[in-house]
């Protein structure tokens, strides 16, 4: 058997980290209501849907930024690059809808 305390703080860690994963999720979804914005911008002036510079400085910003938090800097990246690969694949899905011609990066 479970002591009760171990338990009880068990399930108040769980419920952090609930709270966090709704959090990011929350984060997220406005994120990627603001890089739609971005979509349509880039589209409507025919900007290709990737930008490696800003990408590149993009990732050493969060590089930096997860050695302050104490995170892995190539968990970080992973998780960027994963975004940017997403947010992509919209600005060419937004590019076609515009008419555009789709570009890759």
């Amino acid at each position: 058997m479970v002591d009760p305390q171990v338990k009880a703080q068990l399930s108040s860690y769980r419920q952090s980290i609930d709270n966090i994963d709704a959090a990011l999720v929350h984060m997220l979804a406005e994120r990627f209501r603001c890089t739609k914005e971005v979509g349509v911008l880039k589209a409507t002036y025919e900007l290709p849907p990737a930008d490696p510079a800003r990408e590149e400085y993009q990732i050493e910003r969060l590089r930096r930024l997860a050695k302050e938090a104490n995170l892995d800097p190539d968990f970080a990246e992973k998780f960027l690059n994963f975004i940017i690969k997403e947010v992509i694949r919209h600005h060419e899905a937004i590019a076609a809808e515009h008419g555009g011609t789709k570009q890759s990066a």
